[in-house]
């Protein structure tokens, strides 16, 4: 089989992604409903952007699945805002792009080719299992050694793991959760606050809920103040000169990244411009980016991470699936309360692992028991929610992912149209699972770059230091 693929072969291959093409023609106001039914799409959206010029509007597909599977578009919101939860999933449906995220590549290249820049890119552990299929891999490969090769031939400075803040994400959640528990002074359940299109969700329609946000940042969000702070220290690197890139596989990420509060590096510096994540490149972008650099994905060489913040458990690699940020945060609260390594069972935790939108566990975590559950999709959500307020059922922690499968099938992933839907979130899933179960390390209390940058920078979890770099107010 050929292996070379050529310019024309790739944009022929994967035109109805929209790969390569400029969005010139992006709508500048609301789109509004003609004969068929369209999404509305704000001109500020920071997540996505529509063009006019490529909508069908007689096929209603983005409408029907907002509208049905989503379950957010035109609800009203105390507020009167925008209801778009930017969670970028009728990017997915959308045969002819006309919906799409809002490009950045281009940018990215830009400041690739800028000498006086030092560009840093962290990799979200979803992607790292559906890029290839935009390279007509099987969904589920694994390339993640094959991105950092790319990367390199783009002549990015560094290339780091995000499965590294994952883990510390770990580190300060369940130290989080524990605290809440043992204390009282923050109501239960404690929701996951790391999918910023579940977090918009419960800003725009159940304000009321939003003490119940964990505080802690998403691991992108964290890898950022770390990069501009810990990593430039270590490294030598002045602060201001570092752009750094996340990618991801999410389309809401985009917003997060803007949100008050994700500048917290600058913040430290007095620099409050300087944000902690300068650009947020989907699954999809990435490919861009590299057939725009003439990279050929497919020819390119494994390569490893940086030796600093490039390492992660299995743990922080299953935070990419739906029930992945519980079963590891169960481990290490495991661990914190009875000073021991959880049993077996811990490491494939199948009461939460699946895709039904809605599990429940009660889990003996040796000096308790939990009740917990995983919800996937908004439209799922939003009747756990009806179901928790109605006082019938109580929960100590929730997982609450906003796009169906979890990170694995977030909104900028690869185009959902060649096959079943379930089916390749499963595959992507599976192989997530699967790096899991391969590691050395499963825990994230026993990454040892997790315990040097207690040791050398961040003292403990929950301390000073940490809740200004890796915490948040909703």
């Amino acid at each position: 089989m050929e292996n070379k693929l050529t310019r024309r072969k790739f944009i022929k291959t994967t035109a109805f992604l929209g790969i390569g093409m400029s969005f010139l023609n992006c709508e500048t106001a609301e789109v509004q409903q003609r004969q068929g039914r369209t999404v509305s799409v704000s001109s500020n959206n920071p997540a996505i952007q529509f063009s006019r010029s490529r909508c069908r509007r007689n096929c209603s597909g983005c409408w029907d699945f907002c509208q049905r599977t989503t379950g957010v578009y035109q609800l009203p919101t105390p507020s009167g805002g925008d209801a778009c939860v930017q969670c970028g999933q009728c990017t997915l449906f959308c045969e002819n792009s006309a919906l799409t995220e809002r490009l950045q590549y281009q940018q990215v290249a830009r400041e690739i080719s800028n000498p006086d820049k030092i560009v840093i890119a962290t990799t979200a552990p979803a992607i790292r299992v559906a890029l290839g299929e935009m390279y007509n891999l099987s969904p589920g490969t694994n390339v993640e050694g094959r991105i950092v090769g790319a990367l390199n031939q783009l002549a990015v400075n560094q290339a780091i793991d995000a499965t590294f803040s994952a883990d510390l994400t770990v580190m300060e959640e369940a130290s989080e959760l524990i605290q809440r528990l043992e204390t009282g002074n923050n109501p239960l359940p404690m929701f996951t606050s790391c999918c910023p299109a579940w977090v918009r969700f419960v800003k725009l329609f159940y304000p009321a809920l939003l003490p119940h946000l964990s505080t802690v940042k998403s691991p992108l969000l964290m890898q950022g103040a770390l990069v501009k702070t810990y990593f430039a220290e270590k490294q030598g690197i002045d602060p201001s000169k570092i752009v750094h890139i996340a990618l991801a596989p999410y389309t809401a990420k985009k917003g997060e990244i803007l949100l008050s509060g994700m500048n917290s590096a600058g913040i430290l510096y007095g620099n409050p411009a300087m944000r902690d994540v300068d650009f947020l490149l989907t699954t999809r972008e990435l490919a861009y980016l590299f057939n725009n650099g003439r990279v050929n994905f497919l020819q390119a060489q494994d390569a490893p991470y940086s030796s600093l913040m490039g390492t992660g458990s299995g743990a922080g690699m299953i935070f990419g699936n739906t029930g992945g940020v519980m079963e590891a945060s169960l481990r290490t609260a495991y661990r914190l309360l009875n000073g021991e390594n959880p049993p077996a069972e811990f490491f494939n935790l199948r009461s939460v692992r699946g895709l039904d939108n809605v599990l429940q566990a009660n889990i003996d975590l040796g000096k308790r028991r939990l009740n917990v559950a995983v919800v996937h999709g908004i439209h799922g959500a939003k009747s756990f929610i009806e179901t928790i307020q109605s006082g019938t059922q109580r929960f100590d922690f929730v997982e609450v992912m906003g796009c169906t499968g979890g990170c694995i099938g977030g909104g900028g992933q690869p185009n959902v149209l060649r096959m079943d839907a379930t089916q390749l979130r499963q595959l992507r899933m599976n192989a997530l699972f699967q790096h899991d179960a391969n590691k050395e390390i499963r825990l994230s209390y026993d990454n040892p770059q997790i315990r040097t940058i207690y040791d050398e920078f961040l003292g403990e979890p929950l301390s000073e230091k940490s809740k200004k770099l890796l915490h948040t107010t909703h």
